[in-house]
């Protein structure tokens, strides 16, 4: 739960205004009723109830988009209704859902929203003393707005840059072990889902620490980018590449079989086996791939791709083995 909150900032935002909606109406919800002021309680109870829903869709379907914008509409419908209701006490608990609007949804819901909450309260006129009240409501009204704005679109701005450090590796371009991880989450799910088959690719540059001792690490460098580069132009644009950690990598298929699967690997080993080169002469690899089984989970799948991969090292390497297989595969020289 608390990673869920740290990671999801939509959520935590939707989770802190639904708690903070309820501790903060629910005494005004009982003194009006106690005080016989039914309507203005009903209004109460269903702003708790609705923004509690809203809370509840959000952590079950993880669907943070529609929650957010169905909890800002009804924080300013709440907000209008209670000015309408109550009058001009009810103008101050508009102000929060200006700005938290802005953080739950796009900005140009958003701004649709609070104008139409603004004019809605400004047509309906009963929560104003005076012209003068109602237009210095409009104004200050549209500075929280545009503060709001201002504050949220650096924040996301911010996010953004944040994940991107965070989910790709600043050496090679591609995403890193953490969005690996996700990626075969989401393919496991979406194979259970519609059946799609999914192939995992787990490759190993071999004798790389000998490239860096001999040639230096800015030479080791360039062989990591020149393998990506080989990878990204000869895999189609729905696979997916993820540095795995060092001179390790995985290649995450879709919508392959067995039989395409040897296909592009055996293109793509003889490929590399052409263009990867470094000072020394050519660069070879050794790959362990496995095609995700019925009901395996991701753990699994990685494993048994990273047990042929040892396989295919421990045979020699410069070698594709396949899980399920008993034998090591063949080398670039056998394929062509």
């Amino acid at each position: 739960m608390l990673y869920r909150l740290k990671t999801d900032f939509r959520l935590s935002i939707i989770t802190f205004l639904a708690i903070s909606g309820l501790v903060g109406i629910s005494p005004f919800a009982v003194m009006r009723f106690v005080q016989g002021d039914v309507l203005a309680g009903a209004v109460d109870l269903t702003i708790m109830f609705s923004v509690t829903m809203c809370m509840v869709y959000a952590w079950v379907t993880g669907d943070t988009a529609r929650s957010g914008l169905f909890m800002a509409v009804v924080a300013c419908v709440g907000a209008v209704t209670s000015g309408a209701v109550v009058g001009e006490a009810g103008l101050f608990w508009l102000y929060p859902c200006l700005v938290t609007s802005f953080f739950l949804t796009e900005p140009r819901y958003a701004v649709f929203i609070n104008l139409a909450a603004v004019i809605a309260l400004m047509a309906h006129g009963v929560a104003f003393s005076s012209p003068v009240q109602m237009w210095s409501f409009a104004a200050t009204a549209l500075v929280v707005s545009c503060c709001a704005y201002a504050f949220a679109h650096r924040n996301e701005s911010q996010r953004e840059r944040l994940e991107h450090l965070a989910t790709i590796d600043p050496l090679t371009g591609v995403k890193n072990r953490r969005s690996m991880d996700e990626e075969l989450a989401m393919a496991v799910a979406s194979a259970a889902r519609t059946g799609v088959s999914y192939g995992l690719v787990l490759l190993d540059i071999d004798h790389f620490k000998k490239v860096n001792d001999q040639y230096g690490h800015g030479v080791g460098d360039e062989v990591l980018r020149d393998l990506v580069a080989l990878i990204e132009k000869n895999i189609r644009r729905s696979d997916q590449l993820f540095r795995f950690g060092g001179e390790e990598f995985v290649v995450l298929m879709t919508g392959v079989d067995q039989t395409g699967l040897r296909t592009v690997m055996h293109n793509l080993q003889q490929i590399m086996d052409r263009f990867l080169k470094h000072p020394g002469g050519k660069v070879t690899a050794s790959f362990g791939v496995a095609v995700l089984k019925t009901g395996e989970d991701p753990e699994s799948w990685l494993a048994r791709a990273d047990e042929a991969l040892y396989r295919a090292k421990a045979s020699g390497r410069d070698q594709i083995v396949y899980a399920d297989d008993g034998v090591a595969g063949e080398t670039a020289a056998e394929i062509a």
